[in-house]
């Protein structure tokens, strides 16, 4: 049994960001883990531009981008372990890991969950026919294309509309790939509008809005797919059916936080982001086991990412340094239009952001922040989505005697 005052479980760009947050609020005796054999996470394939440029006001790559974080946790001495699987969490923050020097137990004063997400594979989407070689999800072709130099096929077609999808849709064609279509059950684009234009448009690449795939074809290798249009309550249209031939399939849709360990912790989850319910230290219902990253909730860029990490280190590295525990939370709730708010807990005595995503898209909206009857805040917006994640200021002025906080969309 080894004692760590904090333990970091992830060592992506929220990891990297909450381990140095804790090194520099004076927390030396730390622990990163990270099941791959380098830091970064995600960012070490991604190799397209547009990283950095709310924290930086620059226009990196994500290995430029974690290289940045990477270097600092080198300078700062902080100890990691790679190729460390964590296998199991106790409500008393002990810690079972396995790694290629053997088996391990440590026990925390703290642990930070920063265990990113995973995208939806075949099975969670249920498409029917066969089960032929050439379907991959979109960060599986992007692994393998921008990792390990492997180019996945030459007829493509790209269901859901994703920002990972999108990309890879670019990537693909600028590879020699034909990319034949995205198709999108839903009735707009679920990824970032900007990259709806340079992924997309930019390359006259089709995108097939309230239509789905309702047919796999194929015996060793991957021949066609059947798409259908969807009608307005969500069945497949009779005669809209057509079938493009292609040798590959991407699936771009959507991510799963990666939970299983959290709720083997006991950790509470919010059943519409599948992440913890956190206050707005982002700690959870355990006390000292705190959440951030897409572990907690899938963010639009990587550098909200990294400023949840810094944010949830200082709240670790004050709960072990015995800092103030006795706020009085009170509930803050997602009303109409609103997908989900966090920190679902706040305390009224300070100024708190919180994050929220919409539930459809739409045109001179205003988001209002009330107390009951009461209005708090009201933000008007121009156009909102729910691709883009949306942050509010509230200053404890504002907040004083609120009882409960209710966030809606009009």
């Amino acid at each position: 049994m080894r004692e760590v005052d904090i333990i970091i479980i992830g060592g992506g760009p929220a990891g990297l960001s909450a381990a140095i947050s804790c090194k520099r609020e004076g927390i030396d005796n730390l622990l990163l883990i990270e099941r791959e054999d380098r830091l970064g996470g995600i960012l070490n394939q991604c190799i397209h531009s547009g990283f950095g440029l709310e924290i930086f006001k620059e226009d990196l790559t994500g290995p430029e981008y974690a290289k940045r974080y990477i270097t600092e946790v080198e300078r700062l001495h902080i100890p990691f372990m790679l190729k460390g699987n964590v296998l199991d969490i106790s409500q008393d923050k002990e810690v079972v890991v396995v790694s290629p020097k053997g088996l391990f137990k440590l026990r925390a004063k703290a642990i930070i969950l920063s265990m990113g997400c995973r995208e939806r594979a075949r099975g969670a989407i249920g498409i029917p026919g066969t089960r032929p070689a050439g379907i991959y999800t979109a960060g599986q072709a992007q692994n393998l294309m921008n990792i390990r130099n492997y180019m996945v096929g030459k007829r493509v077609v790209i269901l859901g509309s994703g920002d990972i999808g999108l990309i890879m849709a670019r990537r693909l064609t600028l590879e020699g790939a034909r990319v034949l279509a995205v198709v999108e059950i839903l009735p707009y684009c679920s990824g970032l509008p900007r990259n709806r234009v340079q992924c997309l448009e930019d390359f006259k690449i089709p995108l097939l809005l309230n239509h789905t795939i309702v047919d796999i074809k194929g015996d060793k290798r991957l021949k066609s797919v059947t798409i259908s249009k969807v009608g307005k309550r969500g069945g497949i249209v009779p005669r809209q059916k057509r079938e493009i031939p292609c040798d590959t399939l991407l699936l771009s849709c959507g991510l799963i936080p990666e939970n299983e360990l959290s709720r083997k912790a006991g950790v509470i989850l919010d059943p519409e982001t599948s992440g913890p319910i956190v206050n707005e230290e982002l700690e959870t219902n355990i006390p000292g086991i705190y959440a951030c990253g897409n572990v907690l909730q899938v963010h639009d860029l990587v550098d909200w990412v990294t400023l949840e990490g810094e944010k949830v280190g200082k709240s670790a590295a004050s709960y072990v340094k015995g800092g103030k525990r006795n706020y009085q939370w009170i509930d803050a709730r997602a009303g109409s239009g609103i997908r989900y708010i966090i920190p679902h807990r706040i305390s009224t005595e300070r100024d708190v952001e919180v994050t929220l995503r919409v539930s459809r898209p739409g045109k001179d909206k205003d988001i209002l922040v009330k107390d009951r009857n009461r209005l708090i805040k009201k933000v008007f917006f121009g156009k909102v989505n729910p691709s883009q994640m949306i942050k509010l200021r509230l200053n404890k002025k504002e907040l004083r005697g609120t009882k409960a906080l209710w966030v809606s969309l009009r």
